[in-house]
């Protein structure tokens, strides 16, 4: 039974790895989860320098998931590349990087850092990032925007790079071309949805923020529909991620079309929970006499 996955040229031992900003940089969930299980560890967003967040409170429980509006709180990559890779490189699993910014310049003066660094298997670029320079429009969240900055990263990038899509547009197979177009090695999909929450008794937003990004359980279907259609729109491998709470939700997103997923907000839930999925997914590839996870790759009729 093989449950090797390849991504543009990085093999991974499974298809299982953590959503971006749920655990850490793995030191968090140390405790918990063997890391060297995982096919990946992707590490929480880090950008060129410190990030305070956004004001308390940032995080409220809803129906089927949370909104969260953390606003990338993070130390910065000089702090990341001093504690956290040398704690990731303990482990037999990949890392991958997920980088931040407000500009394109500061993109690209993480992902130049990050170039030195042999230990960092890919990139992942979280392009849900406001543009400062466009009025705090997304970069993921117009064509040409996305373009640009993926172009931009694929010039001065040594790893793969992963660009992780919004599903806040209007077409996800227009946004997934753009980005392959440019030079992505690869989609993460989907990110969180915008969404909202109102207190009724006091009258006053759940969120400092006022929106948040919703994850959980809930927007999995949403998910499902938006990696199948970026799978079908492109050639570059694509991994999925939205709700995914058990080996069946993995094993629904890899047959839309998913090459790995990522296991996210149930990480709070159940810190476990990426373990637990390895091994469904490996009962279920026994039950149905799966020799090779390859083989489920888009396999829906």
């Amino acid at each position: 039974m093989n449950t090797q996955v390849n991504i543009a040229g990085v093999s991974l031992k499974n298809p299982v790895m953590t959503g971006s900003g749920t655990f850490g940089s793995g030191m968090e969930y140390g405790e918990f989860v063997d890391l060297s299980r995982l096919g990946a560890v992707v590490t929480k967003g880090v950008a060129n320098m410190p990030w305070p967040g956004n004001p308390t409170p940032r995080v409220a429980e809803v129906y089927g998931g949370m909104l969260n509006a953390i606003g990338l709180q993070n130390p910065g990559i000089d702090v990341f590349l001093e504690r956290d890779i040398p704690f990731l490189k303990q482990f037999d699993t990949k890392i991958i990087v997920n980088v931040c910014g407000k500009t394109v310049e500061d993109y690209l003066e993480v992902v130049e850092k990050l170039a030195q660094e042999s230990a960092v298997s890919m990139l992942e670029i979280n392009v849900s990032c406001p543009n400062v320079k466009e009025g705090a429009i997304a970069f993921g969240q117009k064509a040409e925007a996305l373009y640009h900055i993926t172009e931009q990263i694929r010039k001065k990038a040594r790893q793969p790079i992963i660009m992780k899509l919004s599903p806040n547009v209007t077409d996800i197979a227009e946004m997934a071309r753009a980005a392959e177009a440019a030079g992505a090695d690869a989609l993460s999909l989907i990110n969180t949805l915008t969404g909202m929450k109102i207190d009724i008794h006091r009258r006053c937003f759940a969120l400092a923020n006022k929106t948040g990004g919703m994850s959980g359980p809930a927007i999995k279907p949403v998910a499902v529909r938006m990696v199948y259609q970026a799978a079908h729109a492109v050639k570059i491998p694509v991994i999925g991620m939205g709700g995914i709470a058990t080996a069946e939700d993995a094993i629904e997103f890899i047959l839309a079309g998913a090459t790995a997923v990522s296991v996210g907000a149930m990480n709070f839930v159940d810190p476990c929970t990426t373990v637990k999925v390895i091994e469904g997914i490996e009962a279920y590839m026994r039950d149905y006499h799966v020799e090779k996870i390859t083989d489920l790759i888009g396999a829906v009729e």
